[in-house]
């Protein structure tokens, strides 16, 4: 800096020297805040970066009940863990893997996502409380401890629905008690509702043999149940083996007045968990057999009697006679058979699935099952 005289050499480190000074109090500020003793239920603000963060590692379901105990969407218990961002790994070992953890209910319109990062004050602002006259808005086992920086929530369960919301949804949160700052876990969203409905409720995924009204968009005793009723489509079964021979038919006597609702009838349906029963059809044509899972859905054919192949291993001129055949068969839906010798395919078979589900060839085939429409 040769030539500058003392007050420009003055003016040109000024705003250097004030950016270095404005950083290092706010590296000092953030280092007294994050190391500053704090009860977990403090309304002081604390300082928002943290790379220890509590999670909930299993999802919640869309939908619970009063007095039914919160469990994951899969049915198995909701699990917590305490997740070190630096290390990209579980607190395993350490005085912080055994942490308690304080279980609260929050508004279901605290808009956040794992990226985000709240402060202590942002959370306990979303902490709710019953309602006047109401029991605790959360009861049963509101302490989890974690070991080996993992833990399953117990009996915890909402005493009200979450209709008084104006998200009309609660979320759950998980906050340790502890000195240390530790990002609170926040769950997904979810709608409570009285455990009278509970009876009512649609079932994720559905089974083959529960009744028609378990699928979305079919209420109990409603319009379209008593239509399915009267043409013996009373389960999730007959549904879908209707659904796959006569497409048509199921949808006009439905009477779907919207392309929407049929949609998400359908892909409700399709959702089912399939047995593993496959059957076959003897075409009546020389060696020719069709193979079908239990919805009447075709997985593959033989031309010989004896060697099957799945629909993509079948050569392309094969493919108008087979469907075809198909057709033929679900005019009546007459000679079908119960196939329980699978070693016809030489290779392990997966019989069991969803009807939306892949079909693929070789010792990866899958025979997806769906069933026979109104056979039991």
């Amino acid at each position: 800096m040769h030539g500058l005289s003392s007050q420009e050499l003055a003016s040109t480190l000024e705003p250097l020297i004030r950016g270095w000074v404005r950083d290092e109090v706010k590296r000092a500020c953030q280092s007294f805040c994050c190391s500053s003793p704090r009860s977990p239920f403090s309304a002081l603000e604390p300082c928002s970066t943290t790379s220890l963060q509590l999670r909930f590692q299993t999802k919640l379901p869309q939908m619970l009940f009063t007095g039914t105990k919160v469990e994951s969407d899969n049915s198995s218990a909701v699990k917590l863990v305490l997740f070190d961002t630096d290390s990209n790994q579980i607190v395993s070992f350490g005085p912080l893997s055994s942490l308690k953890i304080q279980i609260v209910p929050l508004d279901g319109d605290f808009s956040v996502d794992d990226d985000d990062d709240w402060s202590q004050k942002e959370f306990e602002a979303k902490v709710i409380s019953a309602r006047d006259g109401k029991r605790p808005l959360v009861a049963g086992e509101l302490v989890v401890v974690l070991k080996d920086g993992v833990g399953d929530l117990g009996d915890v369960y909402f005493t009200d629905n979450s209709s008084w919301r104006r998200s009309r949804t609660f979320r759950l949160g998980a906050r340790a008690i502890s000195e240390a700052r530790i990002r609170e876990a926040i769950s997904e969203p979810f709608v409570v509702k009285d455990h009278r409905g509970e009876s009512y409720k649609k079932h994720h995924p559905p089974a083959l043999g529960d009744d028609i009204w378990r699928l979305e968009k079919i209420a109990k005793d409603g319009a379209f149940h008593k239509r399915l009723g009267l043409n013996g489509i009373c389960t999730v079964k007959h549904f879908m083996q209707m659904y796959i021979t006569n497409e048509s038919s199921l949808r006009k006597i439905l009477g779907v007045p919207c392309n929407k609702t049929w949609e998400t009838i359908i892909k409700h349906a399709k959702e089912c968990v399939l047995d593993d029963k496959l059957y076959m059809y003897n075409c009546g044509a020389e060696g020719i057999v069709l193979l079908f899972n239990t919805v009447f859905k075709i997985v593959g054919a033989t031309f010989d009697g004896q060697n099957y192949l799945s629909l993509e291993e079948l050569p392309v001129f094969q493919m108008p006679l087979v469907e075809s055949l198909k057709q033929q068969f679900y005019k009546n839906l007459d000679g079908m058979l119960p196939m329980d010798d699978l070693s016809v395919f030489g290779s392990p078979i997966i019989t069991s699935g969803s009807v939306g589900g892949p079909v693929r060839s070789g010792a990866d085939l899958v025979l997806q099952n769906v069933n026979i429409p109104l056979m039991h």
